[in-house]
């Protein structure tokens, strides 16, 4: 099968490799469409892990092969693949913080090497552990390869959203409207939050209103705070969901985030940046500062749900699609983006 093989950094390796043997309790799924995630941007440009590995975890296809032991499942299904799930009795996972599991960042999909999803492949292997314990999801039949691959990154946003309380009448400001972003509009409104958002491209900020923000801001707006006061009544907003890694874009959330509101760390800063503050901003405010990583096993169903009943609209969020072959291209596009870049698809 073919494959792209991360050699080092920036070094993507179109190649042909053998298709993942199974053991008794694994499953083979063809991999059919696989979105292009900021995370495995980073993993891609920089020296975060060793190589070899295959990257890309946001995975629908077909299954094509089961073990001997497998039960549930039966080649021919269409499935949304999560590429890990928890254990469900660490210390971690009964506190809900399924994202620091052992088994959750361990036991992974993969079509070869150290397993690293293997998205970008034409096939990737499922473990047994994610085969018994939730992470294939069924497709309905009216619902695409392209809108089942975003069952994953709903979920993600879905654990920031829930983390952060935004409940019917929150006004919440997300910092930029990239796919990331306007999926938190999304989801800010169905939960019957009021979304602002900001951006520097015009085609975004254009974009989120589109896509249901009640306002749209230049983030470089010298008199951005004091808009923003003018649309809370003179509080600023209760939360903001920072989905780009800017310091700035911080700096800002300080300044229109209301007292005792919340401050979420969505977007992962580079390891070198350090962010002074004045603790007592914090303290005299009642200002929350948390983060939000990965996804929750405990909302998968919802994000299932949110997809496949077409809660939101994810496939207003597609921008680009790119072969296999051209993940380079398609990297290349996602860090340089044009006017009009959301979120690409790669199809193997």
């Amino acid at each position: 099968m073919k494959a792209q093989i991360f050699r080092g950094v920036n070094n993507l390796s179109y190649e042909e490799i053998p298709v993942p043997t199974l053991e008794a309790d694994e499953v083979l799924v063809q991999v059919r469409v696989v979105g292009l995630c900021q995370s495995d941007i980073k993993k891609i440009r920089y020296p975060l892990y060793e190589p070899p590995r295959i990257f890309g975890h946001e995975t629908a296809g077909i299954i094509t092969a089961v073990g001997d032991k497998v039960k549930k499942w039966e080649v021919g299904q269409r499935v949304a693949v999560m590429h890990h799930i928890p254990c469900m009795r660490c210390a971690y996972c009964m506190n809900d913080n399924f994202s620091m599991c052992d088994t959750y960042k361990n036991i992974v999909t993969t079509a070869g090497f150290t397993p690293s999803g293997g998205g970008f492949a034409e096939y990737v292997k499922v473990p047994g552990h994610i085969v018994e314990n939730g992470g294939l999801i069924p497709i309905p039949d009216d619902i695409t390869f392209e809108e089942a691959s975003f069952v994953e990154p709903t979920n993600c946003c879905l654990k920031a959203v829930k983390k952060a309380e935004i409940a019917p009448g929150k006004t919440v400001l997300i910092t930029g409207a990239g796919p990331i972003g306007l999926m938190f509009i999304m989801l800010v409104k169905y939960f019957g939050g009021k979304a602002i958002s900001t951006d520097l491209l015009p085609s975004r900020i254009q974009k989120a209103m589109e896509v249901g923000a009640e306002a749209a801001m230049d983030a470089r707006d010298r008199n951005l705070t004091t808009k923003i006061q003018e649309l809370t009544n003179g509080l600023g907003v209760d939360v903001t969901l920072l989905a780009v890694p800017s310091e700035k874009a911080f700096f800002q959330a300080l300044d229109c985030t209301r007292k005792g509101g919340k401050i979420l760390f969505f977007a992962e800063f580079p390891d070198e940046l350090e962010i002074p503050i004045n603790p007592n901003i914090l303290y005299r405010r009642e200002i929350d500062l948390m983060g939000s990583y990965s996804s929750s096993y405990r909302l998968q169903s919802l994000a299932a749900d949110i997809v496949f009943n077409r809660r939101i609209d994810v496939k207003a969020l597609i921008s680009n699609s790119y072969s296999l072959e051209n993940l380079s291209a398609a990297v290349e596009q996602a860090v340089t983006p044009s006017e009009d870049t959301y979120k690409i698809l790669i199809y193997p």
